[in-house]
């Protein structure tokens, strides 16, 4: 039985993703380091501790690594958060889930004070019964340590009775680290083909798209309930 559903929230729930990869690349640009938008964007979802390697060597890192995700994080406060906005149905799909009686959760790679700007754009704060952030986590995904810190903190909550919906290959490996299953939703850009490959078990355009099919979709039957051996 499905107790519980564990959400990611950029690209998920909100349309940041190609914010995110802008903020990154013009934060890219300001130390030395021209990067192709599409690689950038193609490492959205992961944290800064996850992301940076795979452009900068630790040398690099160690010499001005703490200095490039606070520039890139004020740059990303100041110019591209107040652009972020919620992608549709959004809250009519938690309720759905609370009149379900299914407890939500969020996981996340943001900072806590994003996390609430997020969760007042998605008009979600009061439906929420828990969330985790990067601080939260030692590492960010596709490591489970969000994951896996947003289900101990669910109320007697099995990983079993636990399903995640993101839209990164990284949400899907990092939840299979945690033993949970993930759905898929198309809205944040990655492909189909993507999030398959990592695990994902049922595949959503958007937010909007899995309340419209809901009382089909592993929220409703997870694999393994008697409904779906019926």
């Amino acid at each position: 039985m499905l107790k519980a559903v564990i959400f990611d929230i950029d690209g998920t729930l909100v349309d940041s993703v190609d914010l995110h990869a802008r903020a990154w690349q013009e934060a890219f640009k300001h130390f030395g380091r021209e990067i192709p938008y599409e690689q950038v964007r193609h490492q959205i979802g992961k944290g800064g501790d996850q992301l940076l390697p795979v452009f900068f060597t630790k040398e690099e890192l160690d010499e001005f690594g703490e200095e490039l995700e606070k520039y890139r994080g004020r740059l990303y406060k100041r110019e591209y958060l107040p652009r972020v906005r919620a992608f549709p149905k959004v809250r009519a799909l938690f309720e759905c889930i609370r009149a379900d009686g299914k407890q939500i959760a969020l996981a996340s790679s943001a900072k806590e004070e994003e996390l609430k700007i997020y969760k007042k754009i998605a008009n979600i704060s009061d439906l929420v019964a828990e969330q985790t952030s990067a601080d939260d986590a030692d590492k960010s995904k596709p490591h489970p340590d969000i994951f896996q810190a947003a289900l101990a903190q669910l109320d007697d909550v099995a990983p079993a009775e636990t399903i995640v919906v993101g839209d990164t290959p990284y949400d899907a490996e990092a939840a299979g680290k945690a033993r949970l299953r993930t759905i898929g939703v198309l809205c944040g850009g990655f492909p189909e083909a993507e999030l398959r490959a990592a695990g994902c078990i049922a595949i959503y355009r958007d937010p909007a798209d899995l309340l419209a099919h809901y009382d089909a979709s592993p929220l409703a039957h997870p694999p393994g309930d008697a409904a779906d051996r019926a």
